[in-house]
């Protein structure tokens, strides 16, 4: 039932930031309208820089009980929201009573009481001066419902005057857009990342398809998800007219989803600075064009020896070559790359292998892995070989390769089975060390998980955590973006997503070189605005970054709670929880298994014709739908879907003696396959059946799905927060 998970996509991606200076003269909106159009608007080249703060956190944390109304409907909150107005409240600072006011003004508005409104937005600018133009657009909202067309005027050309750079002109003109030819050309111009630019634009090219020119906004600006199909058309139909900075927009969009070929294509028109020269290759590389690949790797180091992206070029380069050449190489990575070295060493060695030089073999092989100990490349060859030696049921050697992958490596995988080894051996303490380590280092993996169970904790096995309901706690307090305007920042804080959207977009040139920090807010926005598989894939690629400053930044942010949050949502909580509990099965793995299915996507479907939240095939709704005397239901609706797939998650249990691991490779892969399996392969050892799963997508899934269980229990459940907490790392 599962919808094919999320890819791990690279993309390398910097940020300039620019403003449009807008001057112009009061007048009527039509007036300002074609003085824009005839070019009163001209840009000021004011620079803004994104930055990285992940430290970030100089903003005043808001009172508690108003940040957990800031995620409530409009009705739900509003009496709460009147409460802390009150005298009896005295514990609500000035700034927090300012943003009462303007939550209680917007949620009036949203229920077309403008009058009401506008009791609590009266001289509330004055006060919030932050939030002004906000504040004043809601005003000339508020008088738009009640019928005062004078003061929305007023209130228009008071805002083009005092905040003409503000991303909310949109908005605010079109309150009052008298002539909207002239609105549009303003959109198209100068707000080319707005929502209602992005509508429109959409709107044209229903209207006439064939506007290149409107495709090629969509594309370097959208965050949509057919751009994809919106490139090839620009590729395929308008080459011609496309721009060396047009095809590197285009190579960028492809390498971040993915598409090896079609980037490749894309980068060799784009101007030739080494990454795009090294993408090329890569692109062609990975699509198993080799003979491109060579070719492309070939003009990288010819054009530029002293690049970082040569030193990449010439270890891959190395793989085509004839073993004098590659030796040239490879020694030449050597000599100039000192990050490639471990790398180059043993490429060199198993070429000596192939060609019969046993001992330069062991020499290049015993220099990387005794002066290069700590190398992903060396430990990745200790991993290798420990495996060999333990499949072959020799666990004393295993250990012998591992010893140093547990002290050095940052893989979670390997280490913790180097430490189920030595737990086998009966070295005790160094298994012990080895898990805790899991934890340390890798503390969102399935193998933190696994560690965690073997050391005993009470997080739940494959075997009880269905019975578990294990008590929840979320997050109280705010955490500021790692950057932004203090105008985002504070958007971000009273929840509104939409407007945050829109200002974090004008604060970027171009969307698709964002900096680390930039992804990760425009992720964490998403998720907030319920495009939460996005926002967790954006977040997600930051991990596939290429350059050291980068990776660095990433692992930054990953100190965030922010990260782990964006990554794990809890939406439908109340849905879960009742069916869950309905079902006497764990909320948290009805929720595992939710993430894994559709990343939350409510309206997403599969091949296999499995639709929705649980991924739920028809055939098997409609049998759900007769054991559980459910008469009415629909798939495409969120309840729906969760009830159904939480009755059958907990029917699978039953046929596996509540066994989760079974019930979740049969969700996945259905039951006559794990019948089989159960058959063929010994299940004592819980963790090796795992490994012997013969469907690659199943073996994912079910470490996906009992990964995304650990990563719920350690980030809302304080009993496991504790013991994290209480190792001494």
């Amino acid at each position: 039932m599962e919808k094919p998970d999320l890819l791990l996509k690279s993309d390398e991606e910097k940020a300039k930031g620019f403003y449009y200076r807008i001057g112009w003269v009061f007048g009527s909106v039509s007036v300002l309208l074609l003085l824009v159009c005839i070019g009163f608007l001209t840009p000021q080249g004011r620079k803004i820089r994104a930055k990285f703060h992940p430290e970030r956190g100089t903003q005043q944390q808001p009172n508690v009980q108003l940040l957990s109304l800031v995620s409530q409907a409009p009705i739900a909150r509003a009496s709460a929201l009147q409460k802390l107005l009150e005298k009896s409240a005295p514990q609500l600072s000035s700034q927090d009573r300012v943003r009462v006011r303007y939550l209680l003004a917007i949620d009036l508005l949203s229920q077309g009481q403008g009058k009401a409104a506008l009791e609590y937005l009266r001289k509330l600018e004055q006060d919030y001066a932050l939030l002004a133009p906000y504040i004043m657009f809601r005003q000339a909202q508020a008088y738009k419902q009640i019928k005062q067309p004078e003061k929305v005027r007023e209130i228009i050309q008071d805002i083009v005057a005092t905040y003409p750079d503000s991303p909310l002109i949109p908005d605010v003109l079109a309150l009052r857009a008298e002539n909207p030819a002239q609105f549009q050309t303003l959109l198209l111009e100068k707000f080319p990342y707005h929502l209602r630019t992005q509508a429109l634009v959409r709107q044209k090219i229903a209207q006439e398809p064939e506007q290149w020119e409107l495709l090629l906004l969509l594309a370097k600006y959208s965050r949509e998800s057919d751009l994809v199909k919106i490139r090839d058309r620009l590729v395929l139909q308008y080459p011609s007219k496309l721009t060396r900075e047009d095809w590197e927009a285009l190579a960028l969009g492809y390498w971040r989803d993915g598409e090896n070929r079609k980037a490749a294509d894309a980068y060799a028109l784009s101007p030739p600075i080494p990454q795009n020269l090294y993408r090329t290759a890569r692109g062609f590389h990975l699509n198993g064009n080799f003979a491109a690949a060579k070719r492309a790797y070939r003009r990288l180091i010819k054009e530029y020896h002293d690049a970082q992206e040569t030193g990449w070029a010439l270890v891959y380069l190395a793989r085509f070559a004839s073993a004098d050449e590659a030796i040239a190489y490879l020694d030449i990575a050597i000599e100039k790359f000192p990050e490639q070295v471990p790398q180059a060493l043993l490429a060199k060695a198993k070429i000596y292998d192939k060609f019969g030089k046993p001992q330069a073999a062991t020499e290049a092989r015993n220099k990387a892995l005794n002066d290069y100990q700590k190398s992903a490349a060396s430990l990745g060859y200790r991993w290798k070989m420990a495996q060999k030696a333990a499949s072959r049921g020799d666990l004393t050697g295993a250990w012998q390769w591992g010893e140093a992958i547990s002290e050095n490596s940052d893989d979670p995988k390997s280490i913790f089975w180097v430490g189920k080894w030595g737990q086998q051996l009966g070295k005790t303490s160094e298994a012990k060390k080895a898990m805790r380590r899991v934890i340390a280092i890798a503390p969102q993996s399935y193998y933190a998980w696994r560690s965690a169970v073997l050391l005993g904790w009470d997080v739940g096995d494959f075997t009880s955590l269905r019975s578990l309901n294990p008590s929840l706690s979320f997050p109280k307090h705010h955490e500021p973006l790692p950057m932004g305007s203090e105008t985002l920042q504070e958007l971000y804080l009273l929840g509104q997503y939409e407007s945050a959207w829109i200002q974090f977009q004008s604060e970027i040139a171009n969307p698709q070189q964002l900096t680390v920090a930039e992804q990760f807010t425009e992720s964490v926005l998403l998720v907030k605005l319920g495009k939460i598989r996005s926002g967790i894939q954006g977040i997600l690629d930051l991990s596939q970054r290429e350059y050291p400053q980068e990776i660095a930044q990433w692992r930054s942010l990953r100190n965030l709670d922010t990260y782990w949050s964006s990554l794990f949502p809890f939406p439908y909580r109340q849905e879960i929880l009742n069916y869950a509990q309905q079902e006497k099965i764990n909320p948290l793995l009805v929720l595992s298994i939710m993430r894994k299915e559709s990343t939350f996507e409510a309206n997403i479907g599969s091949r296999e014709g499995a639709v929705g939240l649980m991924q739920v095939i028809p055939s098997t709704a409609k049998w759900v739908a007769e054991q559980a005397n459910i008469t009415e239901y629909s798939l495409a609706k969120p309840e729906d879907n969760i009830k159904i797939g939480t009755w059958y998650l907990a029917y699978n249990h039953k046929r596996y003696q509540n066994n989760s691991l079974f019930a979740a490779a049969s969700y996945n892969a259905g039951t006559g396959n794990v019948n089989q399996w159960l058959k063929r392969y010994n299940t004592k050892d819980l963790d090796v059946f795992v490994e012997q799963i013969p469907f690659q997508e199943t073996k994912d899934y079910v470490e996906g799905v009992f990964g995304n269980y650990w990563n719920y229990l350690r980030l809302y459940n304080p009993q496991a927060q504790q013991m994290i907490n209480d190792m001494n790392f």
